[in-house]
């Protein structure tokens, strides 16, 4: 993982030349679940994508951001609901 935030940076740090057929789009988010009683549940989901044609790399990490965000968030709720 983090050779592909540090590739990711590289990539990023280039600023011209960047977006290229290859360019890939990763995103990672996470959350933690207190469970109560010092226990917790750590839910993290780390999606990469390459940028698809026609798209720019702010549209591309729109996409990808939107589709964890959204995974995050239903898997959230179905650990809570697991717990209760």
């Amino acid at each position: 993982m983090v050779d592909s935030f540090q590739y990711g940076l590289n990539q990023y740090s280039k600023e011209t030349g960047m977006e290229n057929e290859n360019t890939k789009i990763g995103v990672t988010l996470g959350y933690t679940l207190n469970l109560g009683n010092f226990q917790s549940l750590r839910i993290d989901l780390n999606v990469i994508d390459n940028k698809r044609e026609g798209e720019n790399i702010n549209e591309a990490f729109d996409r990808v951001y939107a589709f964890v965000e959204n995974k995050l968030a239903e898997k959230i709720s179905e650990a809570k609901s697991e717990v209760e």
